[in-house]
């Protein structure tokens, strides 16, 4: 049967509930501390946490972000007599199964102790859990719709259509498909509309014949015919410029091409996937795209969520990023600074996940020590998520205080009681805060 762990520092709910699981063929640890909570999930696998929202010390929500920092996926129950609406969906956010409030009802507590434990796979660490496509990395809610639509697209043959913001790795998808598809073995050419100079983007996706204009010199085979059996990805789809939308649309229809310079028509087996950042279907309104392209395109889409939508995944990323760029640079894994992960969950990543890749190879690179702190993440995180804000706040009450102490001093001739009259605080009170700023003379410093 599963093993629970229930956390509750209630005594007399503790021994109840306990007792109803039990009669209900469940192990069950307790604990009446978050801390005591710990050291059970250190050294035992569980299958579910009932935990109270009240506690000594680390209080509910506080176990809940140490399990986040720490990379256990545990399914959770929070069990509080104080019920509100913004503590329900605090819990929920920091990954709670299930918010109840007591006095509980037993049946309802067993229906959701049930659902919780029918979902989870126990005591797994994040990092082991595995997507369909190794090489794409989440676990949220938005990417397991993602990996849906792309193992049901994987084996087809339809032309696909990936959105989403810069970042969000629409090229790692395209050739995850690719990879899972029935032409794996065959070429995944990539194209990005945006690099190639427009005078020169037929001829790389169509191909030209010899003298076909100035500086033609010999025939080139253009990058649709050279990925024959195979797909053709043409990234940022949305820059092509409108009369190769017509020439592109003519390809789709008759799955032909005609290189510039010949009258030849070349029968190709392509499947296309497309990628953009941006509205098509407003670019097909303002009439800078074609409507008949767009829908020869999008036959399925799939739309990346930006990294502050699916920030659940950020762990995950972040310890693949760790072990990637430590192994290119040849260093030992780094830790994070529990505060570091707490910065990084906060920020709202604009650059999505190619940014957070950029951010942690520089934080490999920069912590010789291996423990990453905040000092080795880029400034614009640290004032973005108020760091920089709070620190300079807190130094600046310190220089305050300092000097309010010394002008005190100076006022008294550095006559202790009366520095301290003066600053409204007791004499024992003036020589701590004396010490901690340095002020206490050498031969009064104990």
């Amino acid at each position: 049967m599963a093993k629970i762990l229930y956390i509750d520092d209630e005594i007399s709910a503790l021994k109840a509930i306990s007792a109803i699981l039990k009669k209900e063929g469940y192990t069950v640890l307790t604990a009446t501390s978050a801390e005591e909570g710990i050291e059970i999930l250190k050294n035992s696998s569980v299958d579910c946490l009932l935990l109270d929202y009240r506690l000594p010390k680390m209080d509910g929500i506080d176990l809940l972000k140490w399990l986040r920092q720490s990379e256990i996926s545990i399914p959770t129950i929070m069990l509080t007599a104080y019920g509100t609406i913004e503590k329900a969906v605090e819990a929920m956010k920091l990954g709670a199964h299930h918010y109840l409030v007591k006095p509980v009802d037993t049946q309802l507590l067993l229906n959701v102790l049930k659902e919780a434990i029918e979902k989870s796979k126990g005591n797994q660490k994040i990092e082991d859990i595995k997507s369909p496509f190794p090489e794409i990395i989440g676990k949220s809610k938005a990417m397991q719709e993602v990996f849906y639509i792309m193992q049901m697209v994987a084996e087809s043959n339809a032309n696909v259509l990936i959105t989403g913001e810069s970042g969000t790795g629409k090229e790692l998808v395209a050739r995850a498909i690719h990879n899972n598809s029935l032409r794996k073995s065959k070429p995944f050419v990539i194209v990005d509309c945006t690099t190639i100079p427009e005078n020169l983007l037929e001829s790389e996706l169509f191909g030209h014949e010899k003298g076909a204009f100035t500086g033609a010199s010999e025939r080139k085979t253009g990058l649709i015919e050279i990925a024959n059996e195979g797909t053709v990805f043409l990234d940022e789809i949305g820059e092509l410029p409108m009369f190769l939308q017509k020439k592109l649309l003519r390809f789709l229809q008759e799955k032909e091409i005609q290189r510039i310079g010949s009258t030849q028509r070349i029968k190709v087996d392509v499947r296309v996937i497309s990628a953009t950042n941006r509205d098509l279907e407003k670019a097909v309104q303002e009439g800078s795209f074609r409507e008949d392209l767009y829908w020869r395109l999008n036959v399925v889409r799939i739309n990346l969520p930006p990294l502050r939508e699916r920030k659940e995944d950020i762990p995950l990323l972040v310890n693949h990023f760790l072990n990637k760029f430590s192994k290119e640079n040849n260093k030992p894994i780094p830790q994070l600074e529990p505060e570091v992960m707490e910065l990084l969950l906060s920020y709202d990543w604009p650059g999505n996940i190619r940014e957070l890749a950029n951010v942690m190879e520089r934080a490999v690179v920069l912590s010789p020590s291996g423990l990453i702190s905040i000092k080795h993440l880029p400034r614009r995180i640290q004032e973005k998520t108020g760091w920089v804000a709070k620190n300079e706040s807190s130094l600046n009450l310190l220089e305050l205080e300092k000097s309010l102490i010394i002008k005190a001093l100076n006022t008294t001739g550095w006559n202790q009681t009366k520095a301290a009259e003066i600053l409204g605080i007791s004499r024992k009170q003036l020589r701590t805060k004396m010490k901690h700023h340095g002020l206490l003379p050498k031969s009064e410093d104990e």
